[in-house]
């Protein structure tokens, strides 16, 4: 844990999609912390939810199983909470594709509504939600950073575009306390390793646990911006303590970029098992794939003093030993 980061002794935390797995690792981090932490969650089989996943906390979590989409089980929840913690999502690109109108539903209706309940019974809360480097689309400039134009290739980006919008609308609009914490291809402990429908290197790691085959596309030589699951659970903690980051996007990334091809072959490396293997492009996934995503920290570095303390190769190892010992929990 970043040392910089404040204590949350006996604060009241609420995370939505706190079963999932950017959620569950900040659930962790937050009852270490000291605060009062309640979890919503709906279990959505689409967003990637494992109770498994508060293995150890959940004596000292308050679970509720409800929907964002619900606005009166989202208020009930809102009202006293210091701090709350939207990641709630359905995250699959591929998925979103097939199902825009659920897509748009949780990723954008379901924000209006936390929102709303924000602003009309918790108007003073801290208000923290997740973005994702792909609503930038194919890069304009490199290193991309805050300021780049967003032209998203799938569903899924064009609504957290989206949702983002309605976040630094609400905090002009209505005075709220947001923020918006930008990752990029997170991984490590918690994640859904069973399905493609969740990030690309989580399920390369799950299949490398299982020594099976890894596939990448084409050549694989785009190149992606990898950060390991604490350096994201710290950036967005540090974000919630600091008044400054309110109104703000920060772009919360590791300094390390490498293809595909690489992250697979460090995959199979690290996790000691697995292959990697080259196919063509499945029909009509090239078309949304926005070729290289090299991301600037610069911004939450110079705002926070935040930086990443985890490279892939380290990273790997420890989700290594996370998984091993409990690898039946992530595979249905």
């Amino acid at each position: 844990m970043n040392t910089s980061i404040s204590a949350l002794n006996n604060k009241k935390v609420l995370i939505t999609g706190g079963l999932g797995f950017i959620g569950s690792n900040l659930a962790h981090a937050c009852v270490k912390l000291g605060a009062k932490v309640t979890i919503f969650d709906y279990l959505d089989p689409r967003s990637g939810g494992n109770i498994y996943n508060i293995e150890g906390i959940g004596d000292s979590v308050e679970m509720a199983f409800h929907d964002i989409l619900n606005f009166d089980q989202v208020s009930q929840f809102i009202t006293d909470k210091d701090i709350i913690f939207n990641c709630a999502s359905s995250t699959s690109h591929s998925f979103s594709m097939r199902e825009p109108w659920i897509d748009l539903d949780v990723n954008s209706k379901g924000v209006i509504n936390l929102l709303e309940a924000v602003r009309r019974f918790n108007p003073d809360g801290r208000f923290i939600h997740i973005g994702t480097s792909t609503q930038l689309g194919k890069l304009q400039y490199q290193p991309s950073d805050e300021n780049h134009p967003e032209f998203p290739t799938d569903i899924y980006s064009a609504n957290k575009s989206v949702s983002e919008k309605y976040v630094l609308i609400y905090c002009r609009a209505h005075n709220l306390r947001g923020t918006v914490v930008r990752l990029s291809n997170v991984f490590g402990p918690r994640a859904s390793i069973h399905s493609p429908e969740f990030t690309f290197n989580n399920f390369f790691i799950g299949l490398a646990l299982q020594n099976r085959e890894i596939t990448v596309f084409g050549d694989g030589e785009q190149k992606r911006n990898v950060t390991y699951i604490d350096d994201a659970v710290n950036a967005l903690i540090l974000s919630s303590q600091e008044d400054k980051t309110e109104g703000e996007v920060l772009f919360a990334v590791s300094n390390e970029h490498f293809s595909v091809a690489e992250i697979a072959k460090l995959t199979v490396e690290h996790i000691g098992s697995g292959r990697v293997s080259f196919i063509n492009w499945p029909r009509g996934r090239k078309n949304i794939d926005i070729g290289d995503a090299v991301i600037s920290n610069k911004k939450i570095n110079d705002l926070l003093g935040w930086s990443p303390k985890f490279n892939i190769k380290n990273g790997l190892n420890l989700t290594k030993n996370y998984y091993q010992p409990c690898l039946d929990k992530y595979f249905p």
